[in-house]
C-alpha cells in the first residue's frame, strides 16, 4: 500500500506525463502542417511513448490500493519557430521529467516504500535514454543549419522510427507489453 504523499506524488507524475504526450503530439501536428511527415511521425512515435509511461503509473497506483486521480492537462504550445526549436524545448522537458522522477525516487526512499523504489528505476533509465535521443538530434540539427536538403535528410530518417511499445491498453499495460513482445 502506497503512502498517501507518494499517492499523490505519482498521480502529479500521471499527470506530467500525459501532458508530455500532449506536447508531442502537438509538435507532431506542427510538423504535418510544415510538411516534415518524419519529423510528425518521430513527435507521435513519443506521444505513444509518452502515454505508456503514464499508464504504467495509472496501474501501479490501483496496483497499489490506491485512486487514481485525473486532473486538467493544460494546453501545450502550437507554434514553434524552427523543428531546432522543438526539440529544444522537447530537451528541456524531458529533463524537467527526469527531476520529476528523481524526486519521486526521493520520496520513495524517504518512505522506505521499496516497491516505488524498484518501478521508478524503469523510468530513471528510461528518462537518460530520452535526453540521449534529443541531444543526438539537437546536434544533427546544429550541423545541418539552414541546409534544406540535409534537414529534408532527417526528415525521411525520422520517418522510419516505429513504436517499439504497445500502444493497446484495454487489457493493461503488462498484457499489452507482452502481446507485444
Amino acid at each position: 500500500m502506497l503512502n498517501k504523499k507518494m499517492a499523490q506524488a505519482l498521480n502529479d507524475q500521471i499527470n506530467r506525463e500525459m501532458y508530455s504526450a500532449y506536447l508531442y503530439m502537438s509538435m507532431s501536428a506542427c510538423s504535418n502542417k510544415t510538411g516534415l511527415k518524419g519529423f510528425a511521425n518521430w513527435f507521435m512515435v513519443q506521444y505513444h511513448e509518452e502515454m505508456f509511461h503514464a499508464m504504467k503509473l495509472y496501474e501501479y497506483v490501483q496496483r497499489q490500493g490506491e485512486e487514481v486521480k485525473l486532473e486538467a492537462i493544460k494546453a501545450p504550445p502550437a507554434e514553434f519557430a524552427s523543428q531546432l526549436d522543438m526539440f529544444t524545448q522537447t530537451l528541456a522537458h524531458e529533463q524537467y521529467i527526469t527531476s520529476s522522477i528523481n524526486d519521486l525516487m526521493e520520496l520513495a526512499i524517504s518512505k522506505k516504500d521499496h516497491a516505488t523504489q524498484i518501478f521508478l528505476e524503469w523510468y530513471i533509465t528510461e528518462q537518460v535514454e530520452e535526453e540521449e535521443n534529443d541531444n543526438d538530434i539537437i546536434a544533427q540539427l546544429k550541423l545541418i543549419g539552414d541546409n534544406v536538403h540535409a534537414l529534408l535528410m532527417l526528415d525521411r530518417e525520422l520517418s522510419a522510427r516505429a513504436a517499439t511499445i504497445p500502444t493497446d491498453f484495454s487489457k493493461g499495460v503488462e498484457a499489452a507489453a507482452k502481446a507485444a513482445a
